[in-house]
């Protein structure tokens, strides 16, 4: 009996000694957090980066030849505000040709009214939130180099596409000041995410591209003041998940396309859509990526 009660405690022993050895062996954890699922866009392209080291986080297409609708104007601002000197109070008086080009192409608009005398950082609001195409024409007028307003215009351009090979946007030209393009505007998913990686250095494009609604005073041609309606951010998903810009795109050729930056949790991501087939699809796509990117930061 002695000898029997001495087994069972020896053996009760080990069996113990087993089972702290399995968890000081760590066998006996929780399941590993499944794989992030890649999804699955209806945009024809989309690319998403970490802003912080320009790593690769998601790519479909990214390198795709597409029409970018009004992204163009990411390219519009950074090279107004790369200007040097640049003083963001300087007037500029509103010409018919820019009314006129708007009605002529049927395009969006800042509603500025032909005389007024508009700030330059009043045009980048009317360029970024209402992707006003008067604001466009405004700036590009302003800020070409040239005898005429076509000599200027074409200056202006020819600045877009220089900056372009300055960020490595190697597969990207720019043929208009607001993407009614002539042909041949283009750029890719990637490319347009490195524009804005870049443009988001500027402290003032930040301060533009961020903001919901914005309202301007303006003097009148006859000197008077005028209160401007307010201009809306077209980018309606400001706010999502920390997303703080870019800019939407649309037209017949680009249909749907967005540049976003968002940042979460001290994470900054930064990506594109193009080519989504409606407003709705587009944000669905881009809240896809931005949840993805920050899964994979």
């Amino acid at each position: 009996m002695i000898t029997a009660t001495k087994g069972i405690r020896v053996r009760a022993a080990a069996v113990l000694a087993t089972a702290s050895a399995v968890l000081a062996g760590g066998v006996l954890t929780a399941a590993p957090a499944q794989a992030v699922t890649t999804p699955t866009i209806t945009a024809k392209a989309g690319y998403v980066m970490n802003n912080a080291n320009s790593k690769q986080l998601y790519a479909k297409g990214a390198t795709t030849k597409l029409s970018t609708g009004s992204t163009t104007k990411i390219m519009t601002a950074a090279v107004v505000l790369s200007q040097s000197n640049l003083n963001l109070n300087t007037k500029v008086t509103i010409q018919k040709a820019y009314s006129d080009y708007i009605v002529a192409n049927n395009a969006s608009s800042a509603r500025l009214i032909v005389g007024d005398k508009v700030t330059v950082r009043q045009l980048l609001y009317g360029l970024m939130l209402p992707s006003g195409c008067d604001a466009a024409y405004a700036l590009a007028d302003k800020f070409g180099t040239g005898s005429t307003r076509a000599a200027r215009v074409k200056n202006f351009i020819a600045k877009m596409n220089n900056k372009a090979k300055s960020f490595g946007m190697t597969n990207t030209k720019f043929d208009s000041f607001d993407g009614i393009g002539n042909g041949s505007n283009y750029s890719t998913a990637k490319d347009l995410s490195i524009l804005a990686k870049n443009a988001l250095k500027n402290a003032n494009f930040r301060a533009v591209v961020k903001t919901k609604s914005y309202q301007a005073k303006t003097v009148t041609k006859t000197g008077t003041t005028r209160t401007m309606a307010a201009w809306a951010n077209t980018n309606t998903l400001l706010g999502y998940k920390g997303t703080f810009g870019v800019k939407t795109g649309s037209g017949p050729e680009a249909k749907y396309c967005l540049v976003f930056a968002s940042t979460l949790n001290g994470k900054t991501i930064v990506g594109t859509v193009l080519a989504s087939t409606n407003a709705t699809t587009r944000t669905a796509d881009v809240k896809k990526l931005i949840t993805y990117g920050f899964a994979k930061a």
